[in-house]
């Protein structure tokens, strides 16, 4: 996992794109979801697929980005989540990221790792809606399907390769 600081310049980048997708009412987007973008292409140097949670990676596999807000830094047996209505999504890999929100201000981010999308739903957990997570007692809020941070990868040659 990669610790990144929440720059001003990080911040008015993610404020403008979210912005952006409310003036043109496909999405309400927040600004921590842009965020979590622009910190997964901080390692994927790839290019941002504007307002479709994906980055083109150099060798054009297509990588979605799942974001979550935290109040803390995540730990290797904290879960991400992809709810069961977003599987059929087109996209080659998953990249997740966590985006740390104190006292009404983004402070950093963390890359948690990507995983091969077909790898990811193989090895995930399905919880259904109104279930109690036994590993952290959340009541689930729809179907969906969760992994351990410690199960993705910090492989980037996987974007490079052709």
């Amino acid at each position: 996992m990669f610790e990144v600081k929440i720059t001003d310049s990080m911040y008015r980048l993610a404020w403008a794109r979210s912005r952006d997708a409310q003036k043109m009412k496909k999405n309400d987007k927040g600004i921590a979801e842009y965020l979590g973008e622009i910190i997964a292409n901080e390692y994927i140097k790839g290019k941002i697929i504007s307002q479709h949670d994906k980055i083109a990676a150099p060798n054009s596999r297509l990588i979605e980005v799942k974001t979550k807000v935290c109040t803390s830094e995540p730990l290797p047996h904290n879960e991400c989540s992809i709810e069961a209505a977003n599987m059929g999504r087109n996209c080659d890999y998953y990249a997740f990221v966590r985006v740390e929100y104190l006292n009404n201000t983004y402070t950093r981010g963390w890359y948690l790792g990507h995983i091969y999308r077909d790898a990811f739903y193989y090895n995930a957990r399905k919880l259904s809606k109104g279930q109690k997570d036994g590993d952290n007692w959340f009541t689930v809020k729809s179907d969906c399907f969760n992994i351990p941070i410690s199960s993705l990868s910090l492989d980037f040659g996987v974007f490079n390769e052709q």
